[in-house]
């Protein structure tokens, strides 16, 4: 069987496809409940049990491990999150993520919803030109549910069946066999595929359809799903490049977390893999290590294992990692005065309805600058000292220099984030804080003037 460019485009436009339904999916989930969201991630992180039940939660309604994560990040740029609450919602995050691979085992490998995915679409398609915004994403998310499984079928098609190809299983094979330098191999690959598509979920479906169609077993499976919990922590650590010293700790705390839980995993994979082989025969299934067809619920199994027990095991050093990651993150120092947006990352947050926290925070910063500009004035009225009120209009002048600035940047920022999908909420949001800050650019000139004239 001959694999040319044709069936490469082919592959990679499915797995685009199901990409692409995760995330009409996963923005449409938000919509319809985003600030409820916010709303749970910010009451129910009181302490570090809290925040894993919390990022558990918000992951398996959102299906996308990547938006908690940036949400949880985004929340910590705007100081409503703690480092160590921060940790425990990306804990949780990790555990919701595996319902995903459960969803895709079920509905993709057993259910074939891909055979009602059409009237699905039938059904959520006019409810997307609802005047009710709810209702308008609710259609969004059972159209994106759809396309996730239509991509799926398509991926499960476009990777070729290998027990007519004794050549290339050979070849595979061949690199199966040798130990612990196996595992690590695979773990590579499984890292740089999750890198490439900035996807987990997309890779985890990758690995599902190639064990299922005979590509590799069990154990190399298991290995990849391991490299995938390394690659996911990317997209974080990149973003946070650009962010505040915040943000880089928080995902640094991730990358942390899931590389030390995959190195112990390494030494101890063959005694869960038997657990979980042990748990399906005894179940009535097959041996996923006999019968392809039984890998892909025995890899949610795994995965659910792992990230579990990688939770149970790292929660009580949560502290510990923190303070690792303040160290290897050190601050520059106290931040004065001079103008740097503090509280909204550039290129950190992927999701319009959750950047609102962050551009609010910033707001209201530039309020209390505003009224410090104002308190000035009254003090040059009285101020004897020359030299003293030199200093005093300086400082005026600076802030108002400050002012016309962060007008600008949270302006483009606000016009950036109202280029995604908003629910009609959060676009009023939007002109209220633009009218806002206009309002206070204007009060920090006016209030410049005045100190000129007096």
């Amino acid at each position: 069987m001959d694999f040319g460019f044709f069936d490469l485009l082919t592959l990679v436009g499915a797995l685009g496809f199901f990409i692409y339904g995760m995330k009409v999916m996963s923005e449409g989930i938000q919509k319809a409940a985003g600030n409820r969201l916010r709303n749970i991630l910010s009451a129910m992180t009181r302490n570090r049990y809290f925040g894993v039940l919390t990022g558990f939660l918000i992951t398996a309604i959102i299906q996308s491990s990547s938006a908690t994560t940036v949400m949880t990040v985004s929340f910590v740029n705007a100081g409503l999150l703690t480092l160590l609450e921060s940790a425990g919602v990306m804990m949780g995050a990790n555990i919701g993520t595996t319902v995903t691979a459960w969803l895709i085992s079920i509905f993709g490998f057993k259910v074939k919803i891909a055979a009602i995915s059409l009237p699905i679409i039938a059904i959520g398609f006019p409810m997307m030109f609802s005047k009710k915004s709810k209702t308008k994403s609710w259609g969004e998310f059972m159209i994106g549910f759809a396309l996730l499984f239509l991509g799926l079928d398509a991926l499960k098609h476009s990777v070729p069946d290998l027990k007519n190809n004794p050549d290339v299983l050979l070849f595979l094979s061949s690199y199966t066999d040798m130990g612990i330098l196996s595992t690590v191999m695979f773990i590579g690959i499984g890292t740089l595929i999750t890198i490439i598509v900035q996807s987990s979920s997309a890779a985890m479906a990758l690995t599902l359809v190639m064990c299922n169609n005979g590509w590799i077993p069990f154990e190399t499976a298991a290995a990849m799903v391991l490299g995938e919990n390394i690659g996911t922590t990317i997209t974080a650590e990149l973003a946070s490049l650009v962010a505040n010293v915040h943000a880089k700790r928080s995902a640094r705390i991730h990358s942390m977390f899931n590389i030390i839980g995959v190195t112990w995993m390494i030494f101890l994979m063959p005694y869960y893999l038997r657990a979980i082989d042990y748990i399906l025969i005894h179940t009535g299934m097959d041996s996923p290590l006999t019968n392809p067809e039984s890998i892909p619920i025995a890899l949610s199994y795994f995965h659910t294992a792992f990230n579990s027990s990688n939770v149970l095991l790292l929660i009580w050093f949560v502290p510990y990692l923190v303070n690792i990651a303040t160290k290897m993150v050190s601050s520059k120092g106290e931040f004065d005065e001079e103008f740097h947006l503090e509280y909204i990352g550039f290129g950190l947050s992927n999701t319009a309805e959750l950047s609102l926290v962050e551009a609010k925070k910033e707001v209201t910063k530039m309020g209390k600058i505003t009224r410090k500009v104002a308190g000035m004035v009254p003090k040059l009225l009285f101020e004897p000292d020359k030299k003293h009120t030199s200093k005093i209009l300086a400082k005026i002048k600076k802030y108002e220099e400050l002012s016309d600035r962060m007008e600008l940047e949270i302006a483009n920022y606000l016009a950036k984030t109202s280029e995604g999908d908003l629910s009609d909420k959060s676009t009023m949001e939007i002109r209220e804080m633009l009218s806002i800050i206009s309002d206070l650019e204007r009060i920090a000139d006016i209030t410049y003037q005045m100190s000129k004239v007096i």
